[in-house]
């Protein structure tokens, strides 16, 4: 007797869920890595807001220590101030450079100030200032196009020669991002196609659109450090505007060479230094220890993780039938099995196979339910045979053979009573 098999179906066609698994994952996939790379991009770029930005006594990359070290050592006097009336007041009645490296964080109030209260003769410097700085000090410029990330350029990158000699000195620097443009019919000196504008105004307004050249971890590439300190230097002295923010983390150092009374802020705050000295109780060394690239890579693999996970875990669909590839044999099956049993010596649960297989052939012939008790089972076979009951029990619901001879004699007897049974006319095949 062979196995015979049901003619193959046709495969299922595909579900609209699958088909959409297929389009949404490389979606998801792609929208993952597009939002990782803003991520990575934004931690990675300066905040006027953090702490000790730009700041002549911060040490960290983004701080100014190194560039007031420069002008120090150039002869230039530096004077830090957190507070901007108090950096006007001190700018003398001389002419002098006020640096403003976060425009943002002035308030409306004091932003016309700048340059209606600095002496005849001054520079003022801003660095990356918005449409509302520019129009509150009145200047005819505007923010143009801005890049992705600060580029490297020379003076005259647009074609047009650049009017600030200090840019012309220090050459090649990285003060293209943010790109500035003439309102109206002002007039501008333009360098490095945009990015540092010169405008003769009530005083004399310096801005450049990127921070690159001030940071301590730029300052030494490119041109940088001669255009930071050109515009910054020269016969007048600097006062620096470092406005207060928040509470300055580990890389903050002051230097003695800037103390004095004008680090006083005012007000109940007390000074910046007094802050910077006063721990801060939510500072985690465990996050300070590692870059803010490494925690934004961190995040970017746990969620690649769970999408694989969420992936891989997707519902099975419906099982699709297959043909064989060739044609076994009933006969061969049942042999390859009995082979497997005889290696493991699985005698009694061969012998309760052997029974549970009898029993399911009898009980329907005798009319009896499946859950019908053993002794009754028992009884009525025997009744039916006219075999003894003792041998009918020992047969159905005996113990399990030791040997494999008493195995083969359990299937040889189990087969005449079945047969008996349900083929009467046959009798014993022995």
């Amino acid at each position: 007797m062979t196995a015979t098999l049901d003619r193959p179906r046709p495969a299922a066609p595909a579900r609209p869920g699958r088909r959409r698994h297929r389009v949404l994952i490389p979606l998801g996939l792609a929208g993952l890595l597009i939002v990782a790379t803003l991520v990575c991009h934004a931690v990675d770029q300066p905040d006027p807001a953090d702490r000790g930005f730009l700041s002549p006594v911060a040490t960290g990359d983004d701080g100014g220590s190194r560039l007031a070290e420069a002008l120090r050592g150039q002869g230039v006097t530096v004077r830090r101030e957190s507070d901007t009336l108090r950096a006007l007041a001190a700018a003398g009645p001389g002419p002098t450079t006020l640096f403003v490296p976060a425009p943002e964080l002035l308030r409306p109030a004091t932003v016309a100030a700048l340059t209606d209260e600095l002496p005849s003769g001054s520079r003022l410097v801003l660095v990356d200032p918005s449409r509302r700085v520019l129009e509150g000090l009145g200047l005819p410029l505007l923010p143009a196009e801005r890049r992705w990330a600060t580029r490297v350029t020379a003076p005259d990158a647009d074609g047009r020669p650049c009017p600030l000699a200090e840019a012309t000195r220090a050459g090649t620097a990285a003060a293209d991002r943010q790109r500035y443009a003439a309102r109206g019919s002002g007039t501008a000196g333009r360098c490095y196609a945009g990015g540092l504008v010169r405008v003769p105004w009530r005083v004399e307004v310096v801005v450049i659109g990127a921070s690159d050249p001030f940071r301590n971890d730029r300052i030494d590439e490119w041109g940088n450090r001669a255009l930071a300190t050109g515009l910054l230097g020269g016969p007048r002295p600097l006062v620096w505007l470092d406005l207060p923010g928040p509470a300055p983390g580990p890389s903050w150092s002051p230097t003695p060479a800037d103390g004095g009374p004008h680090e006083r802020t005012g007000g109940s705050g007390g000074t910046r230094q007094d802050r910077a000295e006063a721990p801060s109780s939510w500072d985690n060394p465990l996050w300070d220890a590692f870059p803010a690239w490494f925690w934004a890579m961190l995040v970017q693999l746990a969620l690649a993780g769970l999408l694989v996970v969420l992936w891989r875990a997707r519902r099975l669909g419906p099982p699709v039938a297959e043909p064989l590839p060739v044609t076994v044999r009933s006969a061969e099956t049942v042999l390859g099995r009995a082979r497997l049993y005889r290696r493991a010596g699985a005698r009694a649960t061969v012998a309760e196979t052997l029974r549970t297989a009898a029993r399911d052939r009898l009980l329907p012939r005798l009319n009896l339910p499946p859950d019908t008790p053993p002794t009754e089972v028992t009884a009525r076979v025997a009744a039916h045979t006219g075999a003894d009951p003792d041998r009918v029990a020992e047969l159905l619901h005996g113990a399990a053979p030791t040997t494999d001879r008493e195995l083969l004699e359990l299937a040889r007897d189990l087969d005449t009573l079945t047969r008996t049974v349900v083929h009467p006319t046959e009798g014993d095949t022995r």
